[in-house]
């Protein structure tokens, strides 16, 4: 279990599990919110506190709202839009793991997915070789 919070711990956010992997994408975004996205079924994960929500308005159809705390900016997770779940159901929530100390994701795989060039449909295309989060960063 994770036990997370924003920046001045006005929200909390609780997950059951650590994730699977980690995606650090390179959408405008993902990256302007800041954001590294564990994902996880809405019923794993609890988010105690009051959020804003943003829905990006270069997209006809947004499939997430961006949610962050009021109070000090930091991006705690995404929900799927109302369009999303009609199409596809309630099957996904975006955590940002940026909340967690990189040690407690030690040993989970960090993708890096190119949702700069993903027309939002079929799988992502990849940036750069996957890392293992804890061991030395091909980066450095």
């Amino acid at each position: 279990m994770l036990e997370l919070s924003c920046h001045c711990g006005k929200v909390s956010v609780r997950i059951e599990r650590r994730p699977e992997f980690v995606h650090e994408c390179n959408c405008t975004l993902c990256r302007k919110a800041g954001a590294t996205w564990g994902y996880f079924q809405p019923s794993e994960v609890t988010v105690g506190g009051e959020t804003a929500r943003y829905c990006r308005n270069d997209k006809p159809v947004p499939s997430v709202a961006i949610c962050f705390c009021p109070a000090c900016g930091s991006t705690t997770h995404f929900e799927l839009t109302d369009a999303t779940i009609a199409m596809f159901g309630n099957t996904m929530l975006g955590v940002n793991m940026r909340l967690a100390d990189e040690r407690e994701l030690d040993g989970i795989e960090l993708r890096y997915p190119d949702g700069r060039s993903w027309s939002g449909e079929g799988e992502f295309g990849y940036v750069e070789k996957a890392r293992i989060i804890g061991s030395p960063s091909p980066r450095a």
